[in-house]
């Protein structure tokens, strides 16, 4: 999996975009390109350095004690309901952070959560067309996007659009060139800003905007409760969490190792290639498994066992190589700010959890719990 995710020269991320799911049309193709996710170097070394600023360690840092603050509020209401579903409390927090490095008004973050369920769960009834902002309590900008909103997210055959289309998402870009406009007008220390300094191409602004949308919240949004379900599957770890919370970091990357949000990643051959005892010849696709590579019994000893001081932890659920993921730390220290509020207290499943119908995320919908 490495030597396919390090080496865009034969694996590229460019010719047919990053999803298993080939775009419906040409255009699709074309408008997914301008993301720096579909980008190969050095047109991808570009795009990042345009927005990594917002994602170094030293930014990071001055935005850890609003986070845990954030979360700290968010587990307290939980704790004062009781019974919560924990995929929805968790939700919060990545919304919140994203839309305050966006410069997404608090107003309109729940857009984001509701765009990140039509995209990463087309695959899935109850998330396809999912709409929970109040559309009273939007700012007017927000109010005016959302008239661009799809009526149906089927083709007249039946066959579901795809989902990063720009006709599933004209609602969203709408937003986009508004809050663009805003920014222009006033400008802040935030991503958007930077996009917007950055001389990005109508397309290019567009698809990063979706990137960070999309991207930005929907992983910690699957990851946090994952990590949750898989501490109360194995109890004694969670136990001995409690007792050491010193162990916290090493567990998180456990957590991640266990349950990887993203399940896969798709490349495309550059050329005709030998990789492994496997020929692939120019054109084909390529797809590579985060969630089996994270059970490579090569690399990690006894790898069906969760083992919450397993060092070295080299998983790949942040990907590897050129792409390796921009908020990975960002993700950390949200991960350390929730687990830590919830170590002290007492967790108990009262429900089946729900998963995500999906072949990219690795999603749970529901998971009921009591707090106390």
């Amino acid at each position: 999996m490495k030597h396919v995710l390090r080496s865009p020269g034969d694996f590229s991320s460019h010719l047919g975009a990053t999803q298993i799911r080939d775009p419906d049309t040409p255009e699709d193709l074309e408008s997914v390109r301008a993301m720096m996710l579909n980008q190969d170097p050095p047109d991808h070394s570009r795009l990042r350095r345009i927005v990594a600023a917002a994602f170094t360690p030293r930014a990071i840092r001055a935005l850890e004690a609003t986070i845990e603050e954030r979360a700290r509020a968010l587990i307290a209401s939980a704790l004062r309901q009781g019974e919560v579903d924990f995929v929805e409390v968790a939700a919060d927090l990545p919304v919140w952070t994203l839309a305050h490095i966006m410069g997404v008004p608090d107003s309109d973050r729940r857009l984001l959560y509701d765009w990140a369920s039509r995209v990463i769960g087309y695959q899935d009834d109850e998330y396809a067309g999912l709409s929970t902002a109040d559309l009273d309590s939007l700012s007017p900008m927000a109010r005016e996007a959302a008239t661009q909103r799809p009526e149906s997210f089927q083709h007249p055959d039946g066959r579901p659009v795809n989902p990063r289309s720009r006709a599933a998402l004209a609602d969203m870009f709408a937003y986009a060139h508004a809050l663009a406009a805003a920014k222009t007008r006033d400008p802040g220390d935030d991503v958007m800003s930077r996009m917007l300094a950055g001389g990005l191409t109508r397309d290019e602004f567009e698809q990063m905007f979706f990137l960070f949308a999309v991207a930005g919240n929907e992983t910690l949004r699957n990851g946090i409760p994952g990590g949750l379900l898989t501490l109360l599957q194995h109890p004694a770890a969670f136990e001995r969490l409690r007792d050491d919370p010193s162990l916290l970091p090493s567990a998180i990357e456990e957590m991640l190792r266990f349950w990887p949000p993203v399940m896969d990643f798709r490349r495309t051959a550059t050329r005709d290639v030998q990789l492994g005892d496997q020929h692939i010849t120019r054109g084909q696709k390529v797809v590579v498994y985060h969630a089996s590579a994270n059970r490579d019994e090569t690399v990690f000893p006894h790898p069906d066992h969760f083992d919450i001081t397993r060092t070295p932890n080299d998983h790949v659920s942040f990907g590897f190589g050129p792409h390796f993921c921009l908020g990975a730390h960002l993700a950390r220290t949200q991960m350390r700010a929730v687990f830590s509020e919830l170590l002290p207290l007492t967790i108990k499943q009262t429900g089946e959890a729900d998963r995500l119908a999906s072949n990219f995320q690795n999603g749970l919908k529901h998971l009921p719990v009591s707090l106390t």
